[in-house]
């Protein structure tokens, strides 16, 4: 049945990304002069670049090679150029169809060489676009936060933080994005590294063959790494991603709470898309954290952020949550604003301080606009009152 459901999810998809391509290509071939010699090797070359992704992925799951993962990165770069080519022809048809009715344009701007003129801007503005987006995604920040935690932590003062999420370990995000994250992380000499999800770009075959769990290793903290399911471990398939983790020195919470150094508590949960791939539900949170002694502070990671008003009530005083990467690239981030309580950023509800990151890696273009990928420094204060604040630092 989850075979059936998943077969036709895929072919809604294929569907609907078959049409923005033709959609984009017929309006590209209307734009190139009848007599050029452009269209003759152009409609090879965009058949090419739209369909490397798909077949990409599909050659990943099969053998992975040299030849699956260039076309990885050449569909994914085109992932991000469709969208922006979609937005930018939309855009276009917009004005051709109100100039239409209302005749607003010059004689000038509706000739053949316009269009053409037209089309070259596009090309540029969108190129340009998606290159200063994979600059801006390989150009990661600190963003750190001072809370304060209002609970004595059996005698713990202050509690210093490395929490990552949506790391996408694979094709795109390898061995050097890896070594720049594990360096990062270790020069914030953290107490505890927290990893809040999606740390696997669901196939594992990428992360084997580039042996990126040798990074994970050398991560230091004295209180130990944790981490969590996200959704993309659960695509990929949890149990393998999950014993390649454990393998490499990431302690998973699955559902799990556990006591540090007697001070605090660690709880992660199992990813809200559990039931959906495997027909078994994560435990509440009401049941999940009814062992721990609430006069203790409660962290808690849950890769996807729904439903604060619960941990709120559930007592809990951290939750670190991730999935959301913002929207990645303008302007989806007021689609993730308009799902989410929280797409980006710090919020406090009540007693219980809540923040969610855009992530470190992404999922499918390796582009951002319109955010940062970031690693978060959270120094906890276990006192009575302290200011909370927020800087972004690059590095």
């Amino acid at each position: 049945m989850k075979n059936y459901q998943f077969l036709i999810f895929f072919s809604v998809v294929l569907l609907i990304y078959s049409a923005v391509n033709y959609y984009i290509y017929h309006r590209a071939m209307q734009a190139l002069p009848v007599e050029s010699g452009i269209k003759s090797w152009f409609r090879w070359v965009f058949i090419f670049v739209a369909e490397s992704y798909v077949l990409g992925r599909f050659l990943e799951r099969l053998h992975q090679s040299p030849f699956s993962d260039v076309l990885v990165w050449i569909g994914s770069f085109w992932l991000a150029a469709m969208f922006y080519f979609l937005l930018s022809v939309i855009l276009i048809d917009l004005i051709r169809v109100s100039n239409h009715f209302i005749g607003f344009l010059p004689g000038s701007w509706q000739t053949p060489k316009a269009t053409t003129n037209v089309m070259g801007i596009t090309l540029f503005v969108v190129l340009s676009t998606v290159f200063i987006g994979y600059l801006n995604a390989i150009s990661p920040v600190y963003t750190r936060l001072n809370l304060d935690i209002d609970k004595q932590a059996n005698g713990l003062e202050e509690l210093n933080i490395a929490m990552v999420s949506d790391i996408h370990m694979g094709t795109i995000i390898g061995p050097k994005r890896m070594t720049k994250l594990v360096d990062s992380i270790n020069k914030l000499n953290p107490d505890i590294i927290l990893l809040a999800g999606d740390i696997v770009d669901e196939d594992l075959a990428p992360v084997i063959r580039q042996n990126l769990g040798e990074s994970l290793l050398k991560l230091k903290a004295p209180m130990g790494v944790y981490g969590i399911t996200g959704n993309h471990e659960y695509i990929g398939g949890a149990e393998p991603a999950v014993k390649y983790l454990q393998e490499h020195g990431i302690v998973v919470l699955r559902d799990t709470l556990i006591k540090v150094s007697d001070a605090f508590y660690i709880a992660g949960r199992e990813d809200r898309d559990k039931p959906r791939f495997t027909g078994k539900s994560r435990l509440t949170l009401g049941k999940l954290l009814e062992s721990a002694n609430k006069a203790l502070p409660v962290i808690l990671l849950d890769h996807q952020p729904f439903d604060l008003q619960n941990a709120a009530a559930a007592g809990v005083d951290l939750q670190l949550s991730g999935h959301t990467h913002d929207g990645q690239i303008w302007p989806l981030n007021y689609i993730t604003q308009a799902i989410y309580e929280v797409s980006a950023g710090y919020k406090k509800k009540g007693d219980s301080h809540f923040y969610v990151s855009p992530g470190f890696g992404g999922w499918g273009p390796p582009v951002r606009i319109g955010n940062r990928p970031e690693i978060v420094n959270i120094r906890l204060k276990f006192l009575t009152s302290a200011k909370n604040d927020r800087t972004n630092l690059a590095f």
